[in-house]
């Protein structure tokens, strides 16, 4: 059999190589960001960190932070961390790139942040609000009934 191309990171798989591809650490999603990213970073893992018992663990591209079920990650991109919030509301401010309901019960808020100082009220608020609110959202969720993604 001849090596195959992995769909997903291209890279070459030789016959009876394990790969997992979607395997990844927080470290090797944060090396390559700049220093004030990495300072933004820091920060917010810190801050999370604070709110209590959680798991913290690195899923493909994102960095995700969870009790019973994920209530924020982070996507670190070349010039931000894209942030992504469950709540059980939807907020209007300016800070809020993007909306998206994810479930009945959740709505996924996009946050861009670029520097360590952008890690403060309200955003910290609102990540401890995502905190305390998540596994009450999952349960109102399974009582509901799941729903697919749809735009608010």
């Amino acid at each position: 059999m001849a090596a195959r191309q992995c769909f997903h990171c291209k890279e070459w798989v030789e016959p009876g190589d394990a790969h997992d591809c979607w395997t990844t650490t927080e470290a090797a999603l944060t090396q390559d960001l700049s220093e004030d990213l990495q300072d933004a970073w820091e920060r917010l893992r810190e801050t999370a960190v604070a709110f209590g018992d959680q798991r913290i663990y690195a899923s493909h591209s994102s960095i995700m932070f969870s009790r019973k079920a994920c209530y924020f990650f982070v996507r670190p991109k070349k010039n931000f961390l894209e942030v992504c919030v469950f709540l059980g509301r939807r907020l209007k401010a300016p800070q809020i790139r993007r909306v998206a309901r994810s479930s009945k019960s959740k709505v996924g808020h996009i946050i861009h942040v670029r520097h360590r100082d952008e890690v403060e009220p309200p955003l910290t608020k609102w990540l401890k609000e995502a905190y305390k609110s998540s596994d009450a959202l999952t349960e109102r969720a399974k009582k509901m009934g799941r729903e697919p993604f749809r735009s608010v």
